[in-house]
């Protein structure tokens, strides 16, 4: 995906900080050893994956899931590879968790148009597992039919047979983005008017896990899009979510400029550990617009750019990666970047309105996922650089060459590097890193195959599939 002109002393200001790179330099910014704890940066070997593509076609993985010692992936794809075995999978296959990471014979047949990130709506988007049961498995994007059953866009189904489960409802009038389970809610969010028969909840609803129907734990009435000068077109929708470690706050992005009842824009906070779900004071007015000096919109053809988050450990701070391009109304090229387009950031989690805590942009390349852990903030996308303030579609004093992913000091955003000054963590571009998991194992990162991208770490054979192990 792909994603104007003021002077750093009006930017300076207008109340935004600018940090140039020979004072951040000054100040002993820059890029950092590893600490003990952070993930290997070499990747596991004989995962499954993709199957290398000259682009005829592209496949990819959208979501990796783990339920019990299964993992389970889902996108938009018909083949899968272990070893010297091709395996037909359409668009949703699971595997053994640990070594050596053998392929079940779990083979829905699901029919729908194919997607990649540049249309993330004709894809088996998401997957979601509730109350540790993992003999069924909750899916969505933009399918037609599961096994010869007939079903629209979202589905519950035996994680032994593939078959569709009778009883839960199988409508949903546009793609589904996202499921997640929070208790006994399945908090479900996308692009439709209504969900098997609720049409009170557009773009996002919770269902009951045995019915599928509303189960009326959120009325969030979610409404707006972004409006500015050369914006391109850009619906309503919820389009990516994340349940804290603690279990009772959900992140939701997308497009939209009101939720429940308050002015929302890009992402908000849920409260989902009450009898209903409520938004939370959490937000930012550097992207939801409460101060127009600063510069919470991007470049007009990408308006919805907070497209990923994840939680620290401890739920105490909130990492999001964005698109972008660059600020709107910004220059290009070597000069300092703005706001929080094409930039990896740390926020409070305070439910208040909230400053950075610190910004890590890459030069205008987008990131599209996110994940941490203790000792790392691990971000993907098919960025080129880190630490790039100073630089747009290219290289600037301070940046360091960071392909495909970076791992950041979640302390101050520095990138961890080797010990000549290299990158610690890279990965083939290909579209981008579409999500990250990180599990006990170590972080699981999903992808594509573009251009034959299949590298990771430097070691090839990793195609869609990356698991990054803890020591």
């Amino acid at each position: 995906m792909r994603k104007y002109q003021i002077a750093a002393a009006a930017v300076a200001a207008a109340g935004v900080m600018v940090i140039s790179t020979s004072a951040a330099q000054a100040q002993g910014a820059g890029g950092e050893p590893p600490p003990a704890g952070v993930v290997s940066a070499t990747p596991a070997s004989g995962t499954p994956h993709l199957k290398s593509s000259d682009n005829n076609p592209i496949r990819q993985i959208h979501q990796l899931v783990q339920c019990g010692n299964t993992m389970y992936a889902v996108g938009s794809f018909s083949q899968i590879i272990k070893g010297s075995t091709t395996y037909t999978r359409e668009n949703v296959f699971s595997f053994q968790a640990t070594k050596p990471y053998t392929v079940s014979s779990w083979a829905p047949t699901i029919v729908g148009t194919q997607g990649t990130t540049s249309d993330t709506s004709d894809a088996v988007n998401t997957i979601a597992f509730a109350n540790g049961d993992c003999a069924h498995a909750y899916i969505g994007g933009k399918f037609t039919s599961i096994n010869g059953t007939t079903v629209a866009n979202i589905a519950e189904i035996d994680t032994t047979t593939g078959n569709v489960v009778a009883g839960f409802g199988t409508k949903a009038s546009g793609a589904v983005q996202t499921i997640v389970a929070a208790g006994n809610h399945l908090l479900v969010g996308g692009n439709f008017a209504g969900v098997n028969g609720d049409t009170a909840d557009p773009y996002m609803v919770s269902l009951s896990p045995t019915t599928g129907k509303s189960d009326g734990f959120l009325h969030l009435n979610i409404s707006g899009n972004y409006q500015y000068p050369g914006v391109s077109t850009n619906p309503t929708h919820v389009y990516n979510q994340q349940l804290s470690h603690g279990g009772t706050l959900d992140l939701v992005e997308g497009d939209f400029t009101s939720v429940g009842g308050v002015p929302r824009q890009q992402i908000f906070m849920l409260n989902v550990g009450g009898s209903s779900a409520s938004v939370t004071g959490w937000t930012s007015a550097e992207w939801d617009g409460s101060d127009p000096s600063q510069p919470y919109q991007c470049v007009g053809i990408e308006p919805f750019y907070i497209q990923a988050a994840a939680w620290s450990p401890d739920d105490s701070t909130v990492y999001i990666g964005t698109t972008g391009y660059h600020a709107n109304g910004y220059p290009v090229g070597q000069t300092p970047r703005q706001g929080l387009c094409d930039a990896a950031a740390a926020f409070p989690a305070d439910q208040t309105s909230v400053q950075h805590k610190w910004v890590n942009y890459t030069g205008c390349d987008s990131l599209y996922s996110a994940a941490a852990d203790a000792n790392g903030a691990y971000f993907g996308g098919h960025e080129r650089w880190s630490m790039n303030a100073n630089g747009c579609d290219g290289l600037a004093n301070g940046g360091y060459d960071a392909p495909g992913m970076e791992g950041l000091d979640p302390a101050n955003g520095n990138l961890y590097v080797n010990p000549d000054g290299t990158a610690y963590y890279t990965r083939d571009r290909g579209l981008g890193a579409d999500d990250m998991l990180t599990t006990s194992a170590g972080l699981w990162i999903a992808s594509d195959n573009q251009n034959n991208t299949n590298q990771c770490g430097g070691k090839s054979g990793h195609a869609g599939i990356c698991l990054l192990p803890y020591a």
